[in-house]
């Protein structure tokens, strides 16, 4: 199943995705797709979709997953993005978080913040949680999973690693984390180990790997996450991106107002964002 949301931010609608591209709202099986609402998105799966109300093409597309408690992120997970970045293969995960506050839909536009110099993109597969999880074992971390997304970690290098302490502050700014356009369940991708993904900014691919690369795989980070802290419902673990990023190219390239990204991952979308000048500065708490 392909679920997704829609509507004017804060006010989007659940609906699932059709095998012959339409959206059918969902709302009366289940109120949003949200982590105190993830246990009732089985109800969706015993009902005839086509006797369900349809939504008009040209509904903006909101976040897959509404207000995750956490927003994890795994950091150079992928060997030859590693080996871009002059970094070593990193012996364990490496673990960092994303502002919940970042989460935005995957057609919206991106904020370039004030100052901004390094304003990075980043593909990413993202996994869904669908149970508690703590403390798993790599053998069981498959059916901890509900599904997978599409995520752009968008990254600002500056704030990332020259301003001290942790990678949390360049990636954590609000529209910093598209996600979607849907979450699709685990039953519908048969090996999120051999999933090409690719961005291009302004038409020009700049990204185009696999997951095949991954270091650690998705059913080995749930478990490893879950030794650290307990995974709940709508959890969101972003997997590390391949090759390709602005950082890595010779001379470094980085995003400024008036670009456009468009992303995508075999099965789960594609992605399309342009970037503004941030209207956040001066703005009252």
């Amino acid at each position: 199943m392909r679920y997704l949301r829609y509507g004017e931010k804060g006010a989007e609608r659940p609906a699932a995705l059709t095998a012959d591209g339409t959206i059918h709202d969902i709302s009366s099986i289940v109120p949003d797709i949200a982590p105190e609402t993830i246990s009732k998105l089985a109800g969706a799966t015993t009902v005839d979709l086509a006797s369900l109300p349809v939504v008009q093409p040209g509904a903006r597309i909101g976040a897959c997953v509404a207000r995750p408690g956490k927003f994890i992120c795994i950091g150079l997970n992928y060997a030859d993005h590693a080996a871009e970045t002059g970094a070593p293969i990193p012996e364990e995960p490496i673990i960092f978080m994303k502002a919940v506050t970042a989460v935005t839909g995957p057609n919206d536009d991106v904020y370039i913040p004030p100052g901004s110099l390094k304003t990075d993109w980043e593909v990413e597969l993202g996994i869904v949680v669908g149970e508690r999880a703590s403390h798993v074992s790599i053998e069981d971390a498959e059916r901890y999973i509900l599904g997978y997304c599409l995520i752009n970690d968008v990254s600002e290098r500056h704030y990332q690693v020259e301003r001290g302490g942790t990678w949390d502050k360049g990636k954590g700014y609000d529209t910093f984390g598209p996600i979607g356009p849907w979450l699709v369940t685990k039953d519908e991708i048969a090996d999120p180990h051999d999933l090409d993904m690719w961005l291009e900014v302004d038409g020009h691919r700049f990204q185009n790997g696999s997951t095949r690369t991954m270091i650690f795989g998705v059913y080995e980070l749930v478990s490893y996450v879950s030794q650290f802290m307990t995974l709940m419902p709508g959890d969101i673990i972003s997997t590390g991106t391949p090759p390709g990023v602005g950082l890595g190219q010779k001379p470094p390239v980085f995003l400024r107002a008036g670009q456009t990204m468009r992303l995508g991952i075999d099965h789960l979308g594609e992605q399309l964002q342009r970037t503004v000048a941030s209207p956040l500065a001066g703005t009252a708490a």
